[in-house]
C-alpha cells in the first residue's frame, strides 16, 4: 500500500443506476417503479465492472454494502456478484439490503462466513407467514440476518407477531418512520421491540463531527464516483482511476443532522461501530440479544423531537 492509504480495511456503499422493485410501500419514493431493459443492461455491465474492481482490489481489506434503490436479489447479476464476492479471501463481508421477496436458496453456494443479508419486512406487501418462511430458510442454511420494519403505528402489531415468531438470535430492528413524531409512550413500544430504537428515533447532530466516512468508508455510484457516504453530494474521487485513495483521510461531517442508519453509524462520537462491531453493514449488533438501550449508554444530546 502506498503513503496515501489509510488503514487496510475500507467499507464500501455501492448503488447502482437499478431502482426498479416488485412492492409498492407508500413510504418508499421508488415503490413500484419499471426500470427500461437499457436500463438494466446498464445496470448489470456496472454491477460486473465494480465486482472486477473488488477482485483486483487486493492492497487491503474490502467489506461491501449494495444499498439499491430498488430490489436485487430478484435480478441474478446481484446473486451472482454476492456469491462471487463472498469467497474473494480479501473481502470480509458482502451484505445487501433486501426485501426478501426473492428465493434465497443461491446462498448455499456462497461463502456464509462472509456473506450476509440485511432484510425488511413490509407489511401489507407480503404475507408474514411468507416472510418467515424466507428467515426459516435463511436460519436453516446458516446466512447471518437481520430483520427490519418502519416503525408506524400500523405496523405494530405485525412487528410484534414478527419479533415474536423469529428465533431470539435474530436482531429485529426498528427505522423509526420519516416524519413521523414519536410520543414517550409510542417510543417505549418500539423500543420493546428493538432496545436499539432510541438511535433511530431522533437525527443525530453531525455537522463538524469526526466520521468514518470518507475515511474508512465511501459510497460508490454505478459510474464509479466516491462520495463520502450516500447523503454527501460532493465527488471525492472515482473507484476506476485510482483517484479514490488519495482522498481517503479523517473527516468532519459538513451537514447540520444524519438520520439515517447506514450515516450516523460511522459519526465517530456515537461509538455504534462498537456497538454493532462485526456486524456493521449487515446491521447486528456485536452483543446480541444481550444490548444496551441508548437511553442507558448517555445518548448525545439531540435538538428535534423526532424524524
Amino acid at each position: 500500500m502506498g503513503p496515501a492509504d489509510v488503514g487496510a480495511e475500507l467499507a464500501v456503499l455501492y448503488r447502482g443506476p437499478l431502482a426498479s422493485c416488485n412492492y409498492d410501500c407508500p413510504y418508499c419514493p421508488f415503490a413500484k417503479r419499471v426500470d427500461p431493459p437499457e436500463l438494466l443492461r446498464a445496470d448489470r455491465a456496472a454491477l460486473e465492472r465494480f465486482t472486477g474492481w473488488v477482485t483486483a482490489t487486493t492492497d487491503r481489506r474490502l467489506s461491501v454494502l449494495f444499498t439499491p434503490w430498488g430490489e436485487g436479489l430478484t435480478r441474478s447479476w446481484y446473486r451472482d456478484a454476492m456469491v462471487t464476492l463472498s469467497h474473494l479471501p480479501h473481502v470480509d463481508r458482502v451484505v445487501i439490503q433486501t426485501n426478501l421477496a426473492a428465493r434465497v436458496d443461491w446462498l448455499a453456494d456462497a461463502d456464509l462466513a462472509t456473506a450476509a443479508l440485511w432484510t425488511t419486512y413490509h407489511p401489507g406487501q407480503v404475507t408474514r407467514d411468507r416472510f418467515l418462511a424466507r428467515c426459516a430458510r435463511l436460519s436453516e442454511l446458516g446466512v447471518r440476518y437481520s430483520v427490519g420494519v418502519v416503525g408506524l403505528p400500523e405496523h405494530l402489531a405485525e412487528a410484534r407477531a414478527l419479533r415474536a415468531a423469529l428465533p431470539g438470535e435474530v436482531y429485529l430492528w426498528v427505522n423509526a418512520a420519516d416524519g413521523h413524531r414519536y410520543t414517550a409512550d409510542q417510543e417505549a413500544a418500539w423500543t420493546a421491540l428493538d432496545p436499539l430504537f432510541g438511535w433511530s428515533v431522533r437525527p443525530h447532530p453531525s455537522l463538524d463531527r469526526p466520521c468514518h466516512a470518507g475515511e474508512t468508508a465511501i459510497s460508490v455510484a454505478g459510474d464509479g464516483t466516491v462520495r463520502r457516504c450516500h447523503f454527501r453530494p460532493t465527488p471525492i474521487g472515482n473507484l476506476y482511476d485510482g483517484s479514490w485513495r488519495a482522498a481517503l483521510k479523517p473527516r468532519a461531517c459538513d451537514a447540520a443532522l444524519c438520520d439515517c442508519h447506514i450515516g450516523y453509524v460511522h459519526l465517530k462520537p456515537l461509538g455504534l461501530r462498537d456497538v454493532f462491531a462485526g456486524g456493521v453493514l449487515e446491521r447486528v449488533p456485536a452483543a446480541w440479544p444481550a444490548v444496551t438501550p441508548p437511553s442507558v449508554r448517555t445518548a448525545p444530546p439531540v435538538p428535534s423531537p423526532g424524524r
